[in-house]
C-alpha cells in the first residue's frame, strides 16, 4: 500500500463523544467522493477504531483501508479523502518529538526554544521548511481534528419550507438512509413451518409414501406475513407545497415505499401513483407538479377525503392500510364534512397518521376547523417539518 501523504501524527478525539461524529463525517466524505461506503462498512470502521484504538494517523489509515476499501484501486481515492479530512494534522506542528518520524533530527534539548513570532515560525523542528506551510491565519489550531464540512447536516435541521429545490435535492442521500418499516399483515398465502398452525395434507401424504403409508410426521404450514399498504394523501396547497415536495422525495428515496399509493389534493384529488413509479426523485417532483392542476391552490380537505373514500379508499385501497395525511389542517370547506370523512377513513384503515408541520411549536393547539375535526380520528400526529424530524414520522408509521 502507498505511504500516507501526511506525517504519522497523533490523532486526538478518537474516544468519547468525538468518535461517532468523526466516523459519520469521514464515511460521508468517502461516499461523496465515490466510494461505496454504506452503513455496514461504516459500522466496521467504527468497530476497528474502537478495537485498535489508533493513536496516529498511520494506524487510523490502516483501519480505514481494512474496512472501507474492497479493491486496491480504491486506495488512492481513500488517501485523497483521508488527506482532506486530516489535512490540518499535517499542517499543525506535533505536540512532542516522540511522535515525529524516527529519522527526524530532534536537536539539543538544552537549546533555547525557537521564537514562534518570527516570520519563519512555520518551519518544522530543525529549521527544515514544511510543505504547504504558510500564514497562520485561517489555519485550524494545533491538536484539533478537522472534519469535513457536512452541508447535509446543516440542511437537515432546517425546515423544508426554507429550502430551495437545489438544497432539497442535496438531502436525497440522507433520505435514502431512512427506511419505511410498515406493520405486517397475515397473507392468504402460506409457507412451510415446523410449528405451523395448520396441517399440510399433501406434504404429509407424500412423506407417508416413504413410510409404508403411515404418517409418521405431520407437515405444517403457516400464513405468510406481508407489509401493509401505504397510502399517502398530500396537501399541495400554497402553505404546504414545500412539505409535499419533501415527502414525495422521501417516498422515492426510502427503500420499501416504492409501492405506496400517492394522492395529492388542494381543491381536487389527483392520483399520482402510476406517474411516480420507477423514477428518480427529481423526475417524480416534476411529474407531480405537471399532473396536479391545483398545485399551490386552495384547500378543501373534506371534499378531497370524500372523493378518496368514495372512489378509492372504501372500495379497497384504504382497507387494512396505513394512511398518511400531510396537511396543516387549514380548510376552506366545512369542518363537519372533514369529521365525517375521517370517521369513514378510520373505520377502513389499519392506522391513520397525520403529519402537520405546525405541530413543531410547543404551544400548538388544534384550533383550525379542519385539524380540530380530524384530530380524534388520528392514531398519531407528527410534525415532519425537517429531515431531523422524519424519524418520528417513520416511527409513527411503523406502529404505536
Amino acid at each position: 500500500m502507498p505511504d500516507l501523504p501526511v506525517p504519522d501524527l497523533p490523532v486526538p478525539g478518537l474516544s468519547g463523544p468525538d468518535l461517532p461524529a468523526l466516523v459519520a463525517r469521514f464515511t460521508a466524505a468517502c461516499r461523496d467522493a465515490g466510494l461505496a461506503v454504506g452503513p455496514d462498512r461504516a459500522e466496521r470502521f467504527a468497530r476497528a477504531v474502537v478495537t485498535v484504538a489508533p493513536t496516529t494517523t498511520r494506524r487510523l489509515r490502516h483501519c480505514a483501508l481494512a474496512t472501507l476499501v474492497s479493491d486496491p484501486a480504491q486506495a488512492a481515492l481513500l488517501d485523497r479523502v483521508f488527506d482532506q479530512v486530516f489535512r490540518a494534522l499535517a499542517d499543525a506542528p506535533p505536540d512532542g518529538p516522540p511522535d515525529g518520524p524516527p529519522d527526524e533530527p530532534r536537536g539539543d534539548p538544552n537549546a533555547p526554544a525557537p521564537d514562534n513570532s518570527a516570520p519563519d515560525a512555520g518551519t518544522a523542528t530543525g529549521g527544515t521548511p514544511r510543505a504547504g506551510s504558510g500564514p497562520a491565519e485561517g489555519r485550524p489550531r494545533p491538536g484539533s481534528v478537522p472534519l469535513v464540512a457536512a452541508a447535509v447536516e446543516r440542511l437537515a435541521a432546517r425546515e423544508f419550507e426554507a429550502l430551495s429545490p437545489a438544497e432539497l435535492a442535496q438531502l436525497a442521500g440522507a433520505m435514502r438512509a431512512l427506511r419505511v418499516a410498515l406493520p405486517e399483515r397475515r397473507s392468504r398465502r402460506t409457507r412451510r413451518a415446523s410449528h405451523g398452525d395448520r396441517v399440510d395434507l399433501r406434504a404429509t401424504l407424500r412423506a407417508a409414501a416413504r413410510t409404508a403409508g403411515d404418517p409418521v410426521a405431520l407437515a405444517r404450514r403457516q400464513a405468510r406475513r406481508r407489509p401493509r399498504r401505504l397510502v399517502v394523501l398530500c396537501d399541495i396547497s400554497g402553505s404546504m407545497e414545500p412539505y409535499a415536495r419533501a415527502l414525495i422525495q422521501l417516498l422515492y428515496c426510502a427503500a420499501g415505499a416504492e409501492r405506496a399509493e400517492v394522492f395529492t389534493f388542494a381543491t381536487r384529488l389527483t392520483r399520482l401513483t402510476r406517474a411516480l413509479a420507477r423514477t428518480t426523485p427529481a423526475v417524480a417532483l416534476e411529474r407531480a407538479g405537471r399532473l396536479a392542476p391545483d398545485w399551490s391552490g386552495g384547500t378543501r380537505i373534506g371534499e378531497a377525503l370524500r372523493s378518496f373514500n368514495d372512489e378509492h379508499g372504501r372500495p379497497g385501497t384504504a382497507r387494512g392500510a396505513v394512511v398518511l395525511i400531510l396537511s396543516d389542517g387549514w380548510d376552506t370547506g366545512d369542518p363537519e364534512l372533514v369529521g365525517r370523512e375521517m370517521a369513514r377513513l378510520r373505520a377502513a384503515a389499519h392506522r391513520v397518521v397525520w403529519a402537520n408541520p405546525r405541530t413543531r411549536h410547543p404551544g400548538y393547539r388544534p384550533l383550525a376547523g379542519g385539524m380540530a375535526a380530524a384530530w380524534p380520528y388520528c392514531d398519531a400526529v407528527v410534525s415532519a417539518h425537517s429531515v431531523d424530524a422524519l424519524p418520528d414520522l417513520l416511527a409513527a408509521l411503523s406502529g404505536p
